[in-house]
């Protein structure tokens, strides 16, 4: 969620729908000072390989609706989002929403209500995306591969 968001917020900010690659890395390094002029670099690497971004002749493209992604008030991404691919759980939790008509937040909550609530605390976050999946009819066996390797890494 932390790359989509970082991904989205100079997009968002400067009410575009295309940014060229000078722009999108002003935006990150020197306007928000979120990164340095290399990690923003990195960053937009990472979209590119994850799906999220296409380029097209020094043009950044989203391939998703910035619009529809919440930016926190106060959100600053932390470097893992430079040490990780993709966060599977993140990807489960969209499909879910994104099926449900609602906000990724939505499904976030549920996901923590069903772990901490229901299972109290005793259930991977990874077992209750692919249960909330499960609940909502939302294909995820192209992902249960990818979420048990995992489970050795950071976690959703």
């Amino acid at each position: 969620m932390a790359l989509r968001t970082a991904v989205a917020a100079p997009f968002r900010h400067m009410h575009r729908d295309r940014l060229r690659r000078p722009e999108f890395i002003y935006f990150l390094a020197i306007d928000r000072r979120w990164m340095s002029r290399d990690q923003a670099g990195s960053l937009i690497a990472i979209a590119l390989r994850e799906g999220l971004l296409r380029e097209e002749g020094g043009v950044l493209v989203p391939l998703f609706n910035p619009a529809e992604v919440d930016i926190p008030l106060g959100f600053r991404p932390s470097e893992d989002i430079f040490k990780q691919g993709e966060n599977y759980c993140d990807t489960l939790m969209i499909r879910i929403a994104e099926a449900q008509g609602t906000s990724q937040q939505k499904v976030a909550a549920e996901l923590h209500a069903l772990v901490n609530d229901r299972f109290d605390g005793h259930l991977l976050p990874e077992a209750g995306v692919v249960i909330l999946a499960r609940k909502y009819g939302v294909p995820f066996e192209d992902l249960v591969e990818k979420l048990r390797e995992s489970l050795s890494g950071p976690g959703c």
